[in-house]
């Protein structure tokens, strides 16, 4: 995918890329690369919550101006993961296109985390 974009934009400067599946222990020294290369935009690609909680940990290490969680839009991209149709798009409903792509991995997702969101909401809007 790299080699696609920068033939697509040949005045693109790739500070460098890996894969997301690396130990814990390796973040440290992964975000201080990241610091060392002086990349302007960082964009973090691995599910949810893992990304955000990743950036918030390693910000201040990395020391980039602009840090970005995309989660799975390299693999849309790359075309290893299709998107929804249009009208499925628009209505709301891409989250459902993906659920039945992998109901397995995105089940824990979409029906126990959000379930879990949903009644945090409730309880908290009963307490006031």
């Amino acid at each position: 995918m790299v080699q696609l974009h920068q033939q697509q934009y040949p005045n693109l400067k790739i500070a460098g890329y890996r894969h997301g599946y690396f130990e814990d222990e390796e973040s440290e020294e992964i975000a201080l690369d990241i610091r060392k290369s002086q990349a302007d935009i960082v964009f973090v690609a691995f599910s949810s919550p893992k990304k955000e909680q990743w950036i918030h940990a390693y910000k201040e290490k990395m020391n980039a101006p602009f840090v970005m969680g995309v989660g799975g839009s390299f693999d849309v991209i790359a075309g290893v993961t299709k998107r929804a149709p249009q009208w499925m798009q628009k209505s709301g409903l891409e989250w459902f296109y993906r659920f039945m792509q992998e109901p397995k991995r995105m089940f824990r997702r979409y029906f126990v985390g959000n379930l879990s969101f949903v009644w945090k909401v409730v309880k908290e809007r009963w307490r006031q």
